[in-house]
């Protein structure tokens, strides 16, 4: 689930999504893959995660865009 993996604290990195027990906000894990990263490269890079917390980041990332609303605007 993606409460196990994602925290909010407003004390930590100004309330952004952390992987749990961590200071790793999502978007940084998120710019790694949109970098061209796998998996196993971002585990080197953040060696303290796990494969399920990047995984639970993305389905993170995942539910945000899902519950996105957009509003079209006229153009003038």
């Amino acid at each position: 689930m993606i409460e196990d993996w994602i925290t909010f604290d407003p004390a930590v990195c100004h309330g952004k999504p952390v992987i749990r027990g961590t200071r790793i906000m999502v978007s940084n894990v998120l710019s790694l893959f949109a970098g061209g990263y796998t998996i196993a490269q971002i585990l080197d890079y953040y060696p303290e995660l796990s494969q399920e917390a990047i995984k639970g980041a993305l389905e993170y990332a995942i539910k945000v865009v899902g519950e996105e609303e957009v509003v079209l605007r006229g153009t003038s």
